[in-house]
């Protein structure tokens, strides 16, 4: 992963060393983010500032340093994320780019900015995205997240300073951010376990919607507006449903999951996966290795907990697959140890239980690979949780049942106990 960070000063009172200075402190608070390098972009006259932290995937030359001019001069990025189908893009734009610098698909992104502009580039770029754009002949930034909201981009608007950033950390470091507890959103915080988007830990912060687009002119002025709906997708393609078998299907999906995971192995580092012997991790090392000329390295750990231990089935799958696997037994300690870095990985509270396991997994594929691929997703995209099949066979059993009992039942419901529910459900047949 990369991060982005930087500030649109629509005053224009911030000196140039005071813009590169700050853009440079909202950087280095993301340097796990981006280890390998930081980079600066400023514009005093403007008064905006991009800087960007870089982990270096595709390109590690200096011609995929960020942020990026396009050739033209006129369009500035700094990007966190990757473009699958950048090879794609950069054939469509053909003559238009009289000749490339490198290979980075940080530079195919600012080229089709240039050519088509930010609407027509971002349809045509299937990947994972936080974008900042700045746009010097009408001095207009536009920050932009991906379709699904895969990458962070958090931003305010504050005493005449807009900021932004891919972390909360990287907005502590500007002098103009005032943070102010949401103090509703950390009673639904602790109610639900995560915050409702946009909304964050801070009550004059969000994050950019997922494929939204955030506009902000010379004088301040923000618009947002969404470029791509999840409920626009699944009208369009109501309109050209799929008409054959269910083998068809099967042979159909079987392509569209291997072209999606070719994309994702398009790197210049090394390669790995996590695999926990599940459907989604399992399926997409599969596709790695039919797709690998070499073994894929994949990685797991295991408890003693014979409850939480999946090693023994990702044991299995890494040894049908021949895959060149690794595998770390996590102790109580091993655990514990983790407990007081969550502060400094998480710029506001989680409380995902797989925050931790996710952290040693982690730290044990870093040490052989840069990128890994993971199954995530997988349940959300194919209904795979059982509360998706169970959830619809009671809506239907309870509109059954007249108006008039439901609603009785439910004030019944609603005036129990937590305790007694739960010692109730325990006896009851599922």
């Amino acid at each position: 992963m990369c991060g982005i960070a930087g500030f649109f000063d629509t005053s224009k009172r911030s000196p140039a060393e005071s813009l590169e200075r700050t853009a440079r402190a909202m950087a280095d608070t993301m340097r796990q983010r981006g280890p390998d390098e930081g980079g600066v972009w400023v514009d005093e006259a403007a008064g905006i500032a991009l800087s960007h932290r870089r982990l270096s995937i595709v390109d590690l030359s200096a011609a995929g340093r960020q942020p990026m001019l396009s050739a033209s001069g006129r369009f500035v990025v700094s990007y966190n994320g990757e473009i699958y189908n950048a090879d794609a893009v950069r054939a469509e734009l053909g003559a238009r780019v009289s000749a490339w610098r490198g290979h980075s698909d940080t530079e195919v992104l600012v080229e089709a900015i240039a050519a088509w502009g930010i609407d027509a580039a971002i349809s045509r770029c299937a990947g994972m995205f936080a974008i900042a754009v700045y746009d010097r002949e009408t001095q207009t930034l536009s920050l932009i997240r991906d379709r699904l909201g895969k990458k962070p981009l958090y931003w305010t608007s504050q005493n005449g300073f807009l900021l932004f950033g891919s972390q909360l950390n990287a907005l502590h470091a500007h002098p103009n951010f005032s943070p102010q507890i949401d103090r509703d959103g950390l009673v639904g915080f602790v109610r639900r376990g995560y915050y409702l988007g946009p909304g964050t830990v801070y009550a004059n912060v969000q994050q950019l919607e997922p494929g939204h687009i955030l506009e902000v002119a010379a004088n301040g002025t923000q618009a947002t507006r969404p470029y791509w709906t999840l409920a626009q997708a699944v009208a369009t393609a109501r309109q050209a449903p799929f008409k054959g078998s269910d083998r068809e299907a099967t042979d159909a999906l079987s392509v569209v999951l291997t072209e999606a995971v070719r994309g994702r192995m398009v790197a210049d580092v090394p390669i790995g996966a996590f695999l926990s012997g599940g459907y989604d991790s399992s399926t997409v090392v599969a596709l790695m290795q039919s797709i690998s000329t070499q073994p894929v390295r994949t990685f797991s750990i295991g408890f003693d907990e014979a409850g939480y231990n999946e090693a023994p089935y990702a044991r299995e799958v890494a040894a049908h697959l021949k895959t060149d696997h690794t595998e770390f037994m996590v102790s109580a300690k091993d655990a514990r140890d983790v407990i007081p870095l969550l502060p400094e990985i998480y710029d506001e509270p989680f409380a995902d239980s797989s925050q931790i396991p996710t952290y040693l997994v982690s730290k044990l594929a870093r040490q052989q690979v840069t990128v890994a691929l993971s199954g995530d997703g997988g349940d959300e995209l194919f209904a795979g949780y059982n509360r998706y099949a169970r959830g619809e066979q009671i809506r239907k059993q309870a509109a059954m049942l007249p108006l008039s009992v439901r609603t009785r039942l439910s004030k019944a419901l609603l005036a129990t106990p937590p305790g007694r529910l739960d010692a109730l459900a325990s006896v009851i047949p599922k």
